[in-house]
């Protein structure tokens, strides 16, 4: 699929009166279709992984639920505070939230969580870097603060001299240079952005109320949209306004019959989508659309009781941060980590990973191929591994993954066994199975563009 072809909309919606759900607005054909069956709860946000491969969202019972967007089948994770923001890594792997003044990091294909301590911790975000988060926190005064932590919990580092009230609704720009928030409470919103290498700090001149509310950045950074509360003809409304990231340039674009409404920027930064069609206060029960090129007719897309949530598909580059693997002699190419540097023509690694490949040269089933890979004496997967079968380009294969004891010297390293097309012949002997080594936070990712040639 193409960009255009993956554009889309997720609304959380009750349509008909029944459970709140998940639903998705395809923008090429104007199609709306049910992704969940009785999850979602009124407070539920979707939340697109940068492959647009997974949704997540909070839902029935607190519960964090991921969705396979492919396979349509979704778990859950854990249970949470309703409102917690949730931020997907950079890689698509990993799904991070705040819970009980830890910042959890869980792995959506290993099941395997890690955390990081850190008191009133709220807000945690991925940098683009995938290598750090941003947060916020209160410093030893009970100030709010925002802080930059590696992703193993070192190297701590304060970003921000804040010296008045909480900060609200904190969010990283998506180059990770900037990050903005809401201050001091619900009834008195005020925007700031802020720079995290100088801690500069821009505040925005906002609405004529100070009500300002869901403030998101551009997919390019440069500018803030947000809602500005006021007040027309006795009734509460809703402006949809930007403004640039060093103020000075707002701009107001539609009106909103709701008394504040979330936004979401298309994936090219072109339009603004927003709820509207609150009446007597109630809850918004449309979606619309505005071109900021022709701004002068806004879009109704969706109409449905009640809407209080919605988020525009991300851009979306499948190779942009990768490079293409090919190998003749082994008959395989799959993208790789661009980072990631050549050891040997089979081996290539980076600080976050490595891949290796060979293949194997059996007359056995998979299964048993895959056992003896397994439960190999030297034990390079621990004592207690996992297989799971699974099909590769159509063919038979398995994925391995490791035990919590496999030495460290293996470098968290999992493999996929998958038997070939057609057997390959190498140096004059025959291979029936392609075998590929990786770290197992990067296999999935490898695994997803293998193709044999």
């Amino acid at each position: 699929m193409n960009r255009t072809d993956r554009e889309a909309i997720l609304f959380n919606s009750n349509v008909g009166g029944g459970s709140y759900d998940i639903w998705l607005y395809h923008v090429l054909t104007g199609r709306t279709m049910k992704l969940t069956q009785n999850l979602g709860e009124e407070y539920s946000i979707p939340y697109w992984s940068p492959d647009l491969q997974h949704i997540a969202f909070i839902g029935k019972n607190n519960t964090v639920m991921v969705l396979n967007l492919n396979s349509r089948t979704w778990a859950q994770i854990d249970q949470i505070e309703p409102y917690t923001l949730l931020s997907w890594s950079p890689d698509s792997h990993y799904l991070t939230y705040v819970k009980d003044h830890r910042i959890v990091i869980y792995n959506i294909y290993t099941h395997i969580s890690g955390s990081i301590v850190q008191y009133g911790v709220t807000d945690v975000q991925w940098f683009p870097s995938g290598e750090a988060f941003l947060y916020a926190a209160p410093d030893e005064a009970g100030i709010t603060q925002l802080y930059k932590i590696n992703r193993d919990g070192m190297n701590k580092q304060q970003l921000t001299r804040n010296t008045e009230g909480p900060l609200h609704n904190v969010r990283i720009s998506p180059n990770g240079e900037f990050a903005l928030y809401t201050s001091p409470g619900a009834s008195i919103s005020l925007i700031t952005t802020v720079n995290l290498s100088t801690g500069v700090s821009t505040q925005l001149q906002g609405g004529p109320q100070a009500k300002n509310y869901f403030p998101e950045w551009s997919p390019d950074s440069t500018t803030v949209a947000y809602s500005a509360t006021d007040i027309v003809n006795n009734q509460y409304v809703s402006f949809i306004q930007t403004d640039s990231r060093a103020g000075g340039q707002q701009k107001t674009w539609a009106v909103s019959t709701c008394f504040s409404t979330p936004l979401s920027w298309s994936p090219d930064g072109k339009r603004l989508a927003y709820l509207s069609g609150c009446s007597n206060q109630e809850r918004a029960d449309e979606i619309w659309v505005i071109d900021l090129d022709h701004p002068n007719h806004p879009t109704k897309i969706v109409e449905a009781k009640w809407i209080t949530s919605l988020a525009w598909s991300p851009q979306f580059d499948e190779h942009d941060s990768y490079k293409l693997y090919l190998n003749q002699v082994y008959k395989v190419s799959f993208y790789y980590p661009q980072n990631w540097r050549k050891v040997t023509e089979e081996r290539f690694e980076g600080w976050d990973g490595f891949f290796q490949i060979s293949a194997i040269s059996s007359e056995e089933e998979l299964h048993a191929v895959c056992r003896a890979e397994a439960f190999h004496v030297l034990q390079p997967y621990g004592t207690n591994p996992r297989i799971f079968p699974a099909l590769v380009q159509a063919q038979e294969a398995c994925f391995i993954f490791p035990s919590e004891d496999q030495p460290v010297e293996m470098r968290n390293q999992a493999a996929l066994i998958v038997k070939y097309p057609t057997p390959v012949v190498i140096q004059g002997s025959t291979y029936s199975y392609f075998i590929l080594w990786a770290d197992q936070d990067h296999l999935i990712s490898l695994v997803k563009t293998l193709t044999f040639i």
